[in-house]
């Protein structure tokens, strides 16, 4: 039974749910026109039901971008502003858990004051802004999606941030950097995104200067995925599809890529497998927990209601309710996932660029 203390922190949040349901509501869609956003969930549903993986990597760029534009304001409503996971302690927040990683990746790169850093993949700028504060460095930002952009560069206002924080809207993939131009790279369960990984490492090779690092936690496959196992494809691909991903690869396959790439590997873990707390019990629907209340089952459902009535009234656009439907099967996808050791989000690795 619910204490008394319980339940007011349970109505507090169901009051700011609704004024922050206001906000996710005018932000479904970012940069897409209110009257087009169903389409769009169409159209990118459809390169999941109709199309390939082939097909998926050849149009990544609209995809990726449809996503984002989608799901980036529900993302923000029930996560924050770093839209990671991570290893958690005992007694631990979410929110606490999510900056002790991001300043576990500063210092396995070992950053230092002024230091000119790029994150790529770095969407509305949350693990930018942190370690550009907790380690004194400069920290730009790379991202094709505009309305992510606009909303990090809101953010990075609100934080005090603008003279150490910035982006550039590009494809990672073709960066439009000089060789050779930072100090040290990170990408936080973004490069998964890639419709080719060596390509993609390639290209942070490139800009990143010799006798530097990159870290990267990536979204993989464990060795403990069979692909002749229905089960395992059916929640890889509905996780692929609530992602905005073309294909997971695996943490094998992320390794040799990185190594091809000419990189030096200094250390590589998957670190939830020490992690005492699972990664996915934020959405885990059997927990309940008051400091993310917003992604239980219960602050799902209140969400879920709300974005009914707000699409009803015409507050929200048409295709909401599709949106807030495909992101809750790619979360229980995720639960699958992880309760079955078969994926993990958290396989981190460490590279040094040689030496010229």
């Amino acid at each position: 039974m619910f204490s008394l203390s319980v339940l007011l922190c349970v109505f507090h949040d169901l009051q700011m749910s609704k004024s922050g349901a206001l906000d996710l509501a005018s932000g479904v869609g970012g940069k897409i026109e209110k009257n087009e956003v169903l389409s769009a969930v169409k159209k990118y549903e459809k390169y999941y039901v109709a199309g390939d993986e082939d097909e998926r990597k050849t149009n990544y760029i609209d995809m990726v971008n449809k996503y984002y534009d989608l799901v980036t304001s529900f993302y923000e409503y029930g996560w924050g502003e770093s839209f990671h996971f991570a290893p958690r302690w005992k007694g631990e927040s979410l929110r606490e858990s999510i900056k002790r990683h991001e300043h576990f990746l500063a210092l396995q790169l070992g950053l230092k004051q002024g230091q000119k850093v790029l994150d790529v993949g770095c969407g509305i700028g949350g693990p930018l802004r942190e370690i550009a504060r907790f380690c004194d460095t400069f920290v730009t930002g790379i991202n094709n999606n505009e309305f992510q952009i606009t909303r990090g560069t809101e953010l990075n206002r609100i934080a005090g941030v603008e003279k150490t924080c910035n982006y550039v809207k590009a494809d990672f993939m073709k960066m439009p950097f000089s060789d050779n131009s930072f100090d040290a790279i990170f990408a936080i369960e973004a490069t998964c995104h890639a419709p080719d990984v060596f390509d993609c490492y390639k290209e942070i090779y490139r800009v990143l200067k010799p006798g530097q690092c990159f870290a990267a936690y990536e979204w993989c496959i464990t060795d403990s995925f069979d692909p002749n196992n229905q089960e395992h494809q059916r929640i890889k691909g509905e996780v692929e599809l609530g992602n905005g991903l073309p294909d997971i690869r695996s943490t094998g396959q992320c390794l040799e890529a990185l190594k091809l790439a000419g990189f030096e590997v200094k250390w590589e873990k998957d670190v939830a497998v020490d992690s005492p707390l699972p990664w996915y019990l934020p959405l885990d629907k059997s927990q309940f927990s008051l400091s993310n209340f917003r992604v239980t089952a219960f602050g799902r459902f209140i969400t879920r209601n709300m974005v009914k009535t707000l699409e009803f009234m015409g507050l929200a656009p048409e295709g909401s309710q599709k949106v807030q439907s495909f992101l809750e099967k790619a979360a229980d996808a995720l639960v699958e996932g992880g309760k079955k050791g078969i994926f993990t989000p958290l396989y981190f690795l460490l590279a040094r660029k040689p030496l010229l």
